[in-house]
């Protein structure tokens, strides 16, 4: 059976757990220290696929996709309550 990541991949994994657990290691966008395991195994993957070594693409279900609709569906519905609220307190004003 073939592998299904490459050794280089592998490496970067390896180097992102280094980094975890001296807490040197730091997310993308916001900068938090990653605590946790899952995270840095994917950060590590992500670096590896960027380099163009050997790894699966990563997986995208329609689950989630289904998930967000429906969230912001509802989120829409409670910003337009909350809108007016908000207007009715401060006409009383």
């Amino acid at each position: 059976m073939a592998r299904k990541y490459s050794k280089k991949a592998s490496a970067k994994v390896g180097r992102a757990m280094k980094k975890r657990k001296a807490g040197t290691l730091r997310s993308g966008r916001s900068g938090r220290k990653v605590k946790s395991r899952k995270q840095a195994i994917a950060i590590g993957l992500s670096e590896a696929r960027r380099e163009g070594k050997k790894v699966p693409p990563k997986k995208s279900s329609s689950r989630s996709s289904s998930k967000r609709s429906s969230k912001r569906s509802s989120e829409s519905s409670s910003g337009r309550k909350r809108s007016k609220k908000r207007s009715g307190r401060k006409s009383k004003r």
